[in-house]
């Protein structure tokens, strides 16, 4: 059964730094793109950031380019997101995702990520 667990949320003050974690199972991690989403209250899932299998390239929504850097660890089925410079407008609760996943595959619990003073 595949599962994900995020992990590494909290509240944090803008301009502050976070680093989420992806642990992925029930399939071959290093076969995947890995993806990081976002919801914020009351807006659609929002694609954030996207790795390739080896991890040598990544693709970023131009909200978050230039501040967060996603990367993975196949030998620990993990992928992380790295987020600096945070703004209010990146409150939302965060979600990992394996690329081509069924439609009905369970979405983790995700991890909330609140930027505030």
């Amino acid at each position: 059964q595949v599962q994900y667990v995020e992990s590494g949320g909290s509240l944090v003050q803008p301009g502050g730094s976070l680093k989420l974690s992806c642990a992925a199972s029930g399939f071959t991690f290093s076969d995947y793109f890995m993806s990081w989403y976002r919801q914020a209250p009351g807006k659609e899932r929002e694609l954030v950031a996207q790795i390739t299998p080896t991890g040598r390239s990544t693709v970023y929504s131009d909200s978050v380019k230039g501040r967060f850097t996603l990367s993975r660890d196949n030998t620990k089925n993990t992928a992380y997101l790295q987020m600096n410079s945070l703004k209010p407008d990146d409150t939302a609760v965060y979600y990992c995702r394996r690329r081509g996943a069924p439609g009905d595959e369970d979405w983790g619990q995700g991890t909330q990520v609140t930027v505030s003073s």
